[in-house]
């Protein structure tokens, strides 16, 4: 997704194989956790190179071919987190706010062309996509004011996808839906899927900035609160 040599090769090889390209499918991607603060900015960088610019780059390379032929469909992958921000998550759903944003201007842009845009919003999907995010987490960002924000975000994203409870679904459930969306004669702009994502989407829209934060605290400890590393002085 990062390397455009590969980019460019994938498209020519596929156009070259089957006389041009019918579906984009955008799914690549990856979360990048921790308090902002603590955050790599190289690393936030790397994030958005495969979320967003390789997406971009990838349907610039595909747009001429669909447009040529008058129809294609491109479909990129958001989260529930492209429209709502579990703390710890900064990085991760800038990304994935990017790439809704992106998905509108291209949907409105595209459609003369007999090309159209569909954009997935899954929920939590049991794959190591928690326990990749939950890896990234090391050295520094675990001691300090953020430290133990930063711990349990790194074994939030663990439980989340390992909790019966918590509504995670399969891959397979995802790829049926997408594969039922690009088949419809006229699919949907948005489509969400797995029972967390009607439940958290359900759930933000119907609370405020504020209540929405309260009710994040309730399972993340707040940097700077009392009972937070940052919270400790000496003597207590």
């Amino acid at each position: 997704m990062t390397d455009e040599a590969s980019r460019t090769g994938a498209i020519e090889a596929a156009v070259s194989r089957h006389g041009g390209i019918s579906a984009l499918v955008n799914n690549a991607g990856y979360a990048l956790p921790g308090a902002v603060e603590d955050l790599d900015l190289d690393e936030v960088r790397a994030q958005f190179e495969t979320n967003v610019f390789g997406a971009i780059r990838l349907t610039q390379l595909v747009v001429p071919h669909m447009r040529a032929q008058g129809s294609g469909l491109i479909v990129n992958m958001s989260s529930m987190g492209g429209v709502l921000t579990f703390p710890g998550g900064g990085a991760y759903h800038a990304s994935k706010y990017a790439l809704e944003a992106f998905s509108d201007a291209l949907r409105f842009e595209l459609k003369g062309f007999g090309i159209d845009v569909l954009v997935i919003q899954p929920g939590l999907v049991r794959t190591s996509f928690g326990r990749a995010a939950h890896d990234r987490l090391r050295g520094a960002q675990l001691e300090g004011p953020n430290g133990a924000f930063n711990r349990a975000v790194a074994l939030s994203n663990v439980a989340s996808y390992d909790d019966p409870a918590s509504g995670a679904g399969s891959a397979e459930e995802v790829a049926a839906l997408v594969c039922g969306a690009m088949c419809h004669l006229r699919p949907r702009a948005r489509y969400r899927v797995l029972r967390s994502a009607h439940t958290f989407m359900n759930l933000r829209r119907r609370l405020s900035d504020r209540a929405w934060d309260d009710l994040m605290s309730r399972f993340y400890v707040r940097p700077g609160a009392r009972g937070s590393d940052s919270g400790r002085r000496e003597g207590d």
